[in-house]
């Protein structure tokens, strides 16, 4: 019996040994470093939405401020990739519209726009309103323009085609 008993003794002794020493609650722990994988970069990486893109007609440039949307991430996407450019044409005399040359994920809803109004139409083109519409659109953001007339002068309302390149 007393070899049981030494036999047990000695393996709750072991056993206390191999155990981590637990902390003290009343001792705070030591700061850790925190691990930044991928090397050192700042909070803000390549991916970080912009609050602008540049809508650019015959040499003139204009920032869009943009909406969080899934189309505006994959608009800034294909932008961090190359600018685009596209031809646009007046449309029912309050825009100018032009196909993308891609599809961008919509979420179409029914909307009013407004002067300066940058819309993704069908998933795959953009309009630039110099007047207004109600339809089903999903929105990309807002022209930062001055007066109507020198929106509808960037835009060439009326005047027939425009190059227009949308840039970062």
């Amino acid at each position: 019996m007393k070899a049981v008993i030494l036999t047990l003794l000695s393996c709750f002794i072991l056993s206390l040994s191999a155990c981590e020493k637990l902390p003290d609650p009343l001792v705070p722990d030591p700061p850790q470093e925190e691990k930044n994988e991928g090397g050192d970069h700042s909070e803000e990486t390549d991916t970080a939405m912009p609050e602008t893109i540049k809508i650019t007609v015959s040499g003139k440039t204009l920032p869009v401020k943009i909406e969080d949307s899934e189309a505006t991430k994959a608009l800034v996407a294909a932008l961090n990739e190359a600018s685009i450019t596209y031809e646009a044409h007046d449309y029912g005399g309050f825009e100018k519209v032009g196909a993308l040359g891609r599809t961008l994920p919509s979420s179409d809803t029914r909307i009013t726009t407004q002067a300066g109004d940058v819309i993704l139409y069908s998933g795959n083109q953009i309009v630039l309103f110099y007047g207004s519409n109600t339809w089903s659109y999903t929105r990309i953001g807002q022209m930062q323009y001055g007066s109507l007339d020198e929106l509808k002068s960037f835009l060439k309302a009326g005047e027939g085609n425009i190059s227009v390149t949308l840039s970062l």
